[in-house]
């Protein structure tokens, strides 16, 4: 990456240096990857130079590894490396509007944290970054104060842990992401909407789940319509995976036995 497209900065004594003083001109040395492996990384694309150095500095006393883009191409390549936690995305870019910023991230790294600090404070941009995948919105100006809780909420989002893959009760098993199930080594697919039944019924294992609750959590319907849908996705279930696994407790709901 040619110096110019990159700026660096870290936290004192961890292999970087601070940002030069505000009335001095902004270095843009490359990246020495000196940064300790236990600091969270952030990149900052904004083509401001003060903006880049008010946030590093800010970042950086607040413990974090920073880099600075100052434009969208650099600031995509410098992303689709995989070593930031966070990225801070400005809209108003000299190359390319941020949004085809954040298009191009998101869809090179799906799980990527985006946060846009932006000038543009209409809901219409604000919607459409968030539909694209942005974690956040921060109209500019902001108070320092507030981006920092929203990194940090945002830090706290990409450190917890992954979400289970599988759930397994007695003889079943099921796979979360391949939306498939096994019972005594047997593999079945089943359907979205019995999958979401089999699965919320195994997060419960022992419990009885009434008709009403199903139809609110499984199929998003706060009402019973007067239909027996969640009768026929059991008696579907049951076909599939034995009769024994679920249990009916007449007029009162369904319970996935733990044996």
């Amino acid at each position: 990456m040619p110096s110019e497209l990159l700026e660096h900065a870290t936290a004192p004594g961890r292999g970087g240096h601070y940002l030069p003083p505000t009335d001095a001109p902004l270095s843009s040395p490359e990246s020495t990857g000196a940064e300790d492996a236990t600091m969270a990384a952030v990149l900052v694309i904004d083509d401001e130079p003060d903006i880049r150095r008010f946030l590093s500095r800010a970042l950086v006393g607040h413990g974090f590894f920073v880099d600075c883009a100052p434009d969208g191409s650099s600031g995509v390549a410098l992303a689709k490396t995989g070593r930031y936690q966070l990225v801070v995305l400005d809209l108003l870019l000299p190359d390319e509007h941020g949004v085809s910023v954040l298009k191009a991230i998101t869809a090179a790294r799906p799980e990527q944290a985006v946060i846009v600090v932006s000038a543009l404070s209409d809901v219409e941009s604000k919607v459409r970054c968030l539909e694209l995948g942005a974690n956040d919105y921060l109209t500019k100006p902001f108070a320092l104060a507030e981006l920092m809780a929203r990194v940090r909420a945002r830090m706290r989002e990409t450190s917890a842990p992954p979400p289970e893959r599988f759930l397994r009760v007695g003889a079943v098993t099921v796979d979360l992401q391949r939306h498939v199930a096994e019972i005594d080594g047997r593999h079945i697919s089943l359907p979205l909407r019995e999958f979401q039944l089999l699965a919320f019924l195994m997060r419960r294992a022992g419990t009885v789940c009434s008709r009403r609750q199903l139809l609110a959590e499984v199929w998003s319907c706060p009402f019973d319509p007067g239909t027996n849908v969640v009768d026929g996705c059991v008696r579907r279930l049951r076909h599939k995976l034995g009769r024994d696994v679920i249990e009916t407790l007449r007029n009162v709901g369904y319970a996935f036995r733990l044996s």
